[in-house]
């Protein structure tokens, strides 16, 4: 198999969040197109991207524990809600291109 895109990480544009059993969401930006999700805990993550107000529930991406994962967005979504529903877990979000 070749990657004909390697994915190029922003630098300096990686965000690590505390998930909540509430919605949350944090700004991503407009231009990046995809993006790496690291899940650092120890419980499941669901997240989704949109403008804001976006909310994430158990019916979106999930994100398992333990595991990278790459994601990509509409250009003008400029935010990435994420939630979680037992258990905590920390979300690593690193914007950039390709994968």
């Amino acid at each position: 198999m070749s990657v004909d895109s390697p994915f190029n990480p922003a630098y300096t544009q990686g965000q690590t969040v505390t998930t909540a059993a509430a919605t949350a969401s944090i700004e991503i930006g407009q231009g990046n197109k995809t993006f790496c999700l690291t899940n650092t805990g120890s419980a499941y993550c669901y997240v989704r991207s949109g403008s804001s107000g976006v909310v994430a529930t158990s019916a979106d991406y999930i994100v398992p524990p333990g595991s990278q994962v790459m994601i990509t967005k509409y250009q003008e979504d400029t935010h990435l809600a994420y939630i979680w529903l037992t258990g905590a877990t920390a979300l690593n979000v690193m914007a950039g291109e390709g994968y």
